[in-house]
């Protein structure tokens, strides 16, 4: 299931967004970010810590990224895997009300919402 392509989240998941939310404050002890699919619902919603605020993504998508760096680790899975990131990103998604949103992120946030949108394409690292 986690390998699928997320599809295209609506208002009609909106209450797939409060569950996320929900679910990532019950374990901010060990938890930065969850993607739909993680808590079984196939669709492109992500939720992250941003600097000690939760943000809700829908339908996110990196348009710009630079300053490659390699890393490690998902909590979904055991063991390590090296993997690609970018210190910035730019991404485009849309909030609650669908409304279209851009913003760069840079640093750890940048790393947790790449590594969510990884989710929601499909790819375990």
């Amino acid at each position: 299931f986690l390998a699928q392509r997320a599809e295209r989240a609506g208002l009609e998941d909106l209450e797939t967004a409060r569950d996320l939310l929900d679910t990532l404050a019950a374990h901010k002890e060990s938890c930065v970010g969850m993607a739909a699919n993680m808590i079984g619902v196939n669709k492109r919603i992500i939720v992250f810590d941003n600097e000690g605020e939760y943000m809700v993504m829908l339908n996110p998508v990196i348009v710009k990224q630079s300053g490659p760096y390699e890393t490690e680790g998902c909590l979904s899975l055991t063991g390590r895997r090296k993997t690609k990131r970018f210190q910035t990103i730019k991404v485009q998604w849309q909030n609650e009300k669908l409304q279209t949103r851009l913003k760069t992120f840079t640093g750890w946030t940048a790393e947790i919402i790449q590594h969510e949108i990884d989710h929601c394409d499909g790819i375990l690292i």
